[in-house]
């Protein structure tokens, strides 16, 4: 079935005199319906919630309520700002989630690229105490910033694997991926340090035995991609199973990082969005 949906834009949090937004995309029908939190790419520094219209509508249109957020970025905040933003997001949301057509227990989140590092690292770590820092309105319900499912979109798994990628890549000189100069300010801008890209990893906090949450998770990558190392998401991927997580792994044969966004009518992105509606529908409910 295709509904037929709304868009709206709210503020769902404050700093300062400084708004942050969340895109609603909102189905039309009785409900109540999933509620994913989608966090934009970027390498943690651009992108905004507008980013990812490609899949947040026809994920919408399936019967699912999206909300696209904006968070925190340099120059104004490093890690772990965004994560507070994201976190009293989906708490947020999960008050109001009966008034969009939700219910509280519907809740997942999805993530492209740096946002989907963000939406896989908040999922494993929901009751981390900097992550929760933000406290909902008095008399709000009590919930947390846990999720049903997560999707990730070409994820930068490791960031300090990635940064010494990048780095080496640099190291050797041209020719070597655009890539290269697009993420590696964003890393230092963000990260500060390679402790803080160890410490907010997932893989390597799986590595070293943290107890985390593992929500069912599915993982989508093109062989092709140069932003986001294979080897990493191997590293992930298996670490996660051994954990006792589930992951669901797609790999698009001949694609290139941003595959979906940078050319929706492909049919490698009509797939890629097919994957993305059944999951979240088998998942959620």
């Amino acid at each position: 079935m295709t509904y037929d949906i709304d868009k709206e834009d709210v503020e769902y949090v404050r700093h300062g005199d400084k708004p942050l937004l969340a895109r609603l995309f909102k189905p039309r029908g009785p409900g109540p319906f999933p509620l994913i939190v989608e966090l934009h790419g970027g390498a943690w520094c651009r992108g905004d919630r507008l980013n990812d219209a490609a899949i947040n509508e026809p994920l919408a249109k399936s019967g699912v309520v999206v909300a696209a957020l904006d968070f925190r970025m340099p120059p104004e905040a490093p890690y772990p700002a965004s994560l507070a933003d994201i976190n009293y997001a989906i708490r947020w949301l999960k008050t109001r989630a009966t008034a969009l057509g939700s219910r509280p227990d519907l809740v997942g989140v999805l993530g492209i690229s740096s946002g989907a590092h963000q939406a896989m690292l908040g999922g494993m770590r929901p009751h981390d105490p900097r992550y929760a820092a933000i406290p909902l309105p008095a008399g709000a319900p009590t919930v947390d910033a846990g999720a049903r499912c997560v999707v990730l979109c070409w994820p930068v798994i490791d960031p300090l694997a990635r940064y010494h990628y990048a780095r080496k890549l640099k190291a050797g000189g041209q020719p070597y991926p655009e890539v290269v100069d697009r993420v590696l300010p964003c890393h230092d801008q963000y990260w500060q340090t390679e402790e803080t890209m160890a410490e907010g990893n997932p893989v390597l906090a799986l590595e070293r035995g943290e107890r985390v949450a593992l929500p069912p998770a599915l993982y989508i990558q093109g062989t092709r991609d140069q932003a986001h190392p294979r080897v990493d998401l191997d590293r992930f991927v298996a670490q996660y199973r051994a954990a006792g997580g589930q992951v669901e792994l797609e790999l698009f044969e001949g694609e290139a990082e941003g595959f979906i966004t940078r050319n929706p009518t492909s049919p490698a992105a009509g797939q890629a969005v097919e994957k993305i509606v059944e999951f979240v529908h088998k998942q959620v409910w």
